[in-house]
């Protein structure tokens, strides 16, 4: 199974970032093969609008069935969820140490956005 974690870097050590449609980078992890890679979401994060959607598209497109981040809005919530994609919140600060929560089980799944969307 693969995971895609918000970020800026480009490995595990890298920071998780808070925010999903604005993310610099995504990073999906595959549970099976403990291997990863990074996928560029620069153009999507500059856009003025529709980054959550563009970006939970992206992930849905790498395969990912999860998503670990820190703060995910009602947009990208929607279109993850109708993706069959299960949204994790954290305020882990590296994609690592996310990892190692989501493994051992403690992250709760989300039901719904956390945050406002960006033109609320």
């Amino acid at each position: 199974m693969k995971i895609a974690f918000s970020t800026s870097g480009e490995d595990l050590g890298a920071p998780l970032d808070t925010r999903f449609g604005r993310a610099p980078k995504f990073l999906v992890y595959d549970l099976d093969t403990d291997t990863f890679m990074v996928i560029d979401n620069l153009k999507t994060m500059d856009s003025a609008q529709g980054a959550g959607i563009q970006s939970a598209q992206t992930v849905a497109r790498s395969g990912a069935k999860a998503v670990v981040t820190g703060n995910c809005g009602p947009k990208a919530f929607r279109v993850l969820s109708a993706a069959g994609i299960r949204i994790f919140n954290t305020g882990a600060p590296t994609v690592q140490e996310a990892l190692e929560l989501y493994r051992a089980g403690g992250l709760t799944e989300a039901d719904a956005a956390n945050v406002e969307g960006h033109w609320s």
